[in-house]
């Protein structure tokens, strides 16, 4: 049987031959050298540009996805994607900036199916070829980009640091696997089209109610630009008029006036993702537009990709050395993931369930699991050990 040091030896052999395998691939080699990825019939080309020094586990990453969307030609999102390329960058002190172009000129041209796998593959190649740190991965957006943020953050939240969104429209998303994952929304005040200016203050209404819900969780911040419209100052050094009570404009039209720093990436720089947190609350209904992802698993918990509805929450509890269940809404359809470090993998591991059974578990590290679980998400942060099956 593997004990802890002969897994974690594996563990960081297998992934030191996985950055070999990438950085020898002819395929990948030619994505990071043309900034550009193929996916199906769609391609995601990419700016890419590293600005100053990396930190101690390497460069944080900027994904700013541009503006534009379902434009009637072309050359609109191309010139949108042109401008993202300096858009945010000057506020990037030291980091990796990207700006991809979207797959499609759709309204939804960052949230195609096909994007989700090429964000996962942008990402895996940033952290071999270019030395990202995979805890400060952030993305951000303005108008159609905004419009990504919501659509991709809550669905690769566990991909993410933290998310910044400007002048987007949510498209009914739910907020719910951000828990994790710290949000800024930006609108101007004047922003009508869509509803864009109501909307995000809905959904901080959304997010408020989540965070009362659970009050370690769910971070985040939301500014309206006094007098804006569409376009406003998100990527400034200088202070912004932003609504001091957004409810109660959102209610009663009454503005009131604070300066604030509105700065993007000055929010983002406040985080640091913790990949394996002890509580993970999972809503399977954001799956309805990962049908061309191979990913199944979300910090630490995998359920089959056919399992696209229903909510999941777990936490772990170290002094029972336990997988406490809060809800399981997939009929024992959940895996738990498991390293040494989240619970005492030498002792057996108690399932609790929510109508009081409790089952005990010798698990058993396993060279096939480590294997498995890099190849998944190739995040050296999303390598584990053990599984452990739930019932129904």
């Amino acid at each position: 049987m593997m004990n802890s040091t002969q897994a974690q030896d594996c563990a960081r052999e297998l992934w030191e031959e996985h950055c070999r395998a990438l950085r020898s691939d002819p395929v990948r080699i030619s994505e990071v050298e043309k900034r550009c990825i193929a996916f199906g019939d769609v391609q995601m080309k990419y700016g890419l540009e590293v600005i100053g020094e990396p930190g101690e586990n390497g460069y944080p990453v900027y994904i700013a996805l541009h503006g534009g969307g379902g434009a009637p030609f072309p050359d609109i999102n191309n010139q949108q994607w042109a401008h993202m390329a300096i858009y945010y960058k000057d506020s990037v002190k030291n980091g990796i900036y990207v700006n991809p172009r979207g797959v499609r000129d759709t309204w939804d041209t960052h949230a195609n199916p096909e994007s989700y796998p090429l964000y996962d593959r942008l990402i895996e190649n940033l952290i071999v070829f270019c030395g990202a740190d995979p805890n400060r991965i952030y993305l951000l957006g303005f108008s159609a980009g905004g419009d990504g943020v919501y659509l991709v953050g809550p669905r690769m939240a566990d991909r993410f640091a933290a998310l910044h969104m400007s002048a987007g429209h949510p498209n009914e998303g739910s907020m719910v696997n951000l828990y994790h994952t710290p949000i800024q929304l930006q609108v101007g005040m004047n922003d009508a089209a869509y509803d864009r200016n109501h909307e995000t203050v809905r959904y901080q209404m959304v997010l408020d109610r989540l965070e009362s819900e659970n009050p370690d969780g769910y971070t985040h911040n939301v500014y309206v630009h006094v007098d804006k419209p569409h376009n406003f100052r998100d990527n400034s050094q200088e202070l912004q008029q932003v609504m001091i009570d957004n409810l109660s404009w959102l209610h009663t039209g009454l503005v009131t006036r604070r300066t604030v720093d509105s700065n993007a990436v000055h929010f983002l720089d406040e985080f640091t993702r913790q990949p394996v947190p002890d509580r993970v609350i999972w809503d399977l209904d954001t799956r309805d537009r990962l049908t061309e992802r191979s990913v199944d698993s979300f910090y630490w918990l995998k359920v089959p990709a056919e399992v696209d509805s229903g909510t999941v929450i777990l936490h772990l509890d170290k002094n029972d050395n336990s997988v406490v269940v809060e809800r399981d809404d997939t009929c024992g359809q959940v895996t738990v993931l498991l390293r040494d470090g989240m619970l005492d993998l030498d002792r057996p591991v108690t399932v609790r369930y929510p109508d009081g059974k409790r089952t005990e578990h010798t698990v058993e590290r396993s060279e096939d699991t480590i294997r498995t679980t890099l190849a998944e998400r190739g995040d050296p942060n999303y390598i584990f050990t053990t599984s452990l099956k739930l019932e129904a």
